[in-house]
């Protein structure tokens, strides 16, 4: 075995929803030193969801830093960090000022629904644009504040606003402010990108009356974008990016065509690996970019599909309501009844994703009796989680003309059994766990590895990726009948019907 007081690592950055975290990966995919924290999080009114830039920021340097000191108190000198990679929450977007280089408002976070109504003006998909509108997103248009609307709009004036999402600010200060780029997921993700081109599509930039003058530069999700300007890792290399979906499917080694994985944390996200073609869907999927190795390479595809509450129910159950002590104590309250006792809920507290694609949608618990305990409402959460999981598979089999064999899975509400299982007995599919389940991270630091040949990574030769992530999987079978399944997923479909268009002031004209 090599000396590994010599090794060569690879960081990742991962900025997620509610927390960030940097992992140190060496060859094999083991983590040797990590740090995560909680940023706060801020709803100023109802479906309102905001963060602020610098405190944002502040939580990057931290993770860095304390995760550095983790590897040196282990032994191994932090300048065996050869390269790291960005990952981060999607759509989730922020504005600053060219001139200060200081965020002009809170950033408006992926899930946020003040938009809503703003959205439906613009309900029909743009060709070659393969996304839903969604609310949430900052380019969209109104943000709901009227002083906010004017302030970002002097800016826009003047030609000193500057729009990016996550990742592109993170870099923004990473590299002291000199770089405003966004990799092609993320630029997939905001209706501003022509999937064919790659580029900014003139046509869509004059439809939102946007200004080329703000956007980033785009760039592919594997080559050396720059330095880290200060802190522990001054100097080190940027050489990967990806939005947290793309880079967990890279991290689960889904290059494949057919090949699928599914993250389950605060939301859930499905995607299915397309290959070298955009497949654009008659079934309520959204089209994206997978992954682009290096400037010149040739862009892989993938269908996605998206649940916007999936662990987050939990904490509902947790933290709103009081009905379970702890996230994991749901495992075992829903393992404790055979069924729900007639119980289904449709967990769309911010409306209905894929593929229903209904922002008016409201949460909803149905079949409750006198019988119902908080049991049947906790296995109705997980049964939930899997019916949604379900109903994009439906319609990824009809967009890709193919059945999913399996489905790879990462994301913290993995971690119980009984989750696993239930998505697999509603599903009807076997479900794949890997060991290692940071696959987020890892396939940022996969992307910036590969963009320097660390290690001869080649995310364009998978083979050369062999010997990572090698401590095997667990794997979940159906066990439920057919009948029963059939059953239960006939259930979902009349509880579904009854949620959507319950919200007043959506207008679907």
């Amino acid at each position: 075995m090599a000396n590994l007081k010599q090794d060569e690592f690879v960081g990742s950055l991962d900025c997620g929803t509610t927390s960030t975290r940097f992992l140190i990966f060496d060859k094999y995919a083991n983590i040797v030193a990590q740090h995560q924290i909680e940023y706060p999080q801020y709803y100023p009114e109802p479906g309102w969801h905001e963060q602020d830039p610098d405190e944002l920021m502040e939580s990057c340097d931290v993770c860095i830093t304390e995760a550095c000191k983790s590897l040196e108190a282990t032994g191994f000198a932090k300048e065996r960090v050869k390269v790291i990679g960005i990952t981060n929450q999607r759509e989730s977007a922020v504005a600053w000022s060219r001139s200060t280089g200081k965020p002009l408002c809170r950033l408006i976070v992926w899930d946020d629904s003040r938009t809503k109504n703003t959205v439906v003006h613009f309900e029909n998909k743009l060709q070659n644009v393969g996304i839903e509108t969604e609310p949430g997103v900052f380019k969209k248009g109104k943000d709901g504040i009227e002083a906010l609307r004017q302030l970002v709009k002097k800016a826009f004036d003047a030609d000193d606003l500057m729009f990016g999402t996550v990742e592109s600010w993170i870099v923004y200060r990473l590299t002291g402010k000199s770089l405003h780029i966004t990799d092609v997921t993320n630029a997939s993700r905001t209706l501003l990108l022509n999937l064919k081109t790659l580029a900014w599509d003139p046509i869509l930039i004059k439809f939102f009356e946007l200004k080329d003058s703000i956007l980033p530069k785009i760039v592919s999700t594997s080559q050396v974008y720059g330095e880290v300007s200060s802190g522990s890792l001054r100097g080190v290399k940027i050489a990967g990016m990806a939005g947290d979906q793309q880079a967990a499917l890279v991290g689960n080694k889904c290059f494949k065509q057919g090949e699928a994985k599914c993250t389950y944390g605060t939301g859930a996200f499905l995607l299915f690996c397309t290959g070298d073609d955009i497949v654009f869907s008659d079934h309520g999927l959204l089209s994206t970019v997978a992954y682009q190795d290096g400037e010149t390479g040739k862009p892989v595809y993938a269908l996605e599909g998206s649940i916007s509450v999936a662990g987050s129910a939990i904490k509902w159950l947790r933290d709103s309501m009081m009905l379970v002590p702890s996230a994991q104590e749901v495992n075992n309250m829903a393992a404790s009844v055979p069924d729900t006792g007639g119980v289904y809920f449709v967990t769309a507290f911010s409306g209905l994703l894929a593929p229903y694609w209904d922002p008016g949608a409201a949460g909803l618990l149905i079949g409750l009796s006198s019988y119902t305990t908080p049991a049947h409402i906790a296995l109705a959460t997980l049964e939930a989680n899997a019916f949604q999981t379900r109903a994009i598979l439906e319609s990824m089999k009809l967009d890709s003309k193919a059945d999913l064999k399996h489905l790879k899975v990462d994301g913290g509400m993995t971690n119980g059994d009984m989750v696993m299982k239930v998505l697999a007995d509603i599903g009807g599919f076997t479900v794949i766990r890997p060991e290692m389940r940071e696959s987020t991270a890892l396939g940022s630091a996969l992307l910036a590895g590969s963009a320097v040949r660390l290690h001869g990574w080649n995310i364009s030769e998978p083979e050369t990726l062999a010997e990572v992530n090698t401590k095997g999987s667990l794997n979940f079978t159906p066990s439920m009948a057919e009948a029963e399944r059939e059953k239960r997923w006939k259930g979902w479909k009349r509880a579904i019907e009854r949620s959507k268009g319950w919200e007043e002031g959506v207008d679907e004209s």
